[in-house]
């Protein structure tokens, strides 16, 4: 199965949730995006794993060293 990372710095613009939306579509293809600090809860499909970089330690958010870990076990990553 494929792994695509979506790291988004904001909200995500109009093209990153288009390509966020046609890969969620893609067969064997998982979907992860990672809220950065201050980005909001953008409108994302069903199906899309949420997760969210935290500033400080803070229960059931991702540390850097866990991002850095989905960074290094996914296909693909973008930044946005």
């Amino acid at each position: 199965m494929s792994h695509v990372l979506h790291l988004l710095k904001s909200g995500g613009s109009a093209t990153a949730l288009s390509v966020i939306e046609r890969q969620r579509h893609e067969p064997n293809t998982k979907v992860t995006v990672v809220l950065l600090p201050g980005a909001r809860v953008p409108s994302l499909p069903d199906g899309i794993t949420v997760r969210r970089l935290a500033e400080a330690s803070t229960p059931g958010n991702l540390t850097h060293s866990d991002l850095l870990d989905l960074i290094f076990t996914a296909d693909s990553v973008v930044s946005w």
